[in-house]
């Protein structure tokens, strides 16, 4: 079981929360969670939190430098 330790003070944001600083919708979030490929994410009873480090990382590594 991996242990979360890069900032243990970070406050977790809702599912709401993350979508809307994804700039996604909360069913297109919640679909990504169901397919496995959203952002990494925290369960805790029914709860579902992310913590911002890793919304900003899974923008990160959707990150695209077309040459236009």
């Amino acid at each position: 079981m991996e242990t979360y330790r890069e900032n243990e003070n970070s406050s977790t944001v809702t599912e709401r929360e993350a979508a809307q600083r994804l700039g996604f919708s909360l069913p297109t979030l919640r679909r990504w969670r169901y397919a496995k490929t959203g952002p990494t994410h925290i369960t805790v009873g029914r709860s579902i939190r992310y913590l911002p480090a890793d919304l900003d990382r899974f923008l990160a590594a959707h990150r695209s430098e077309d040459a236009n």
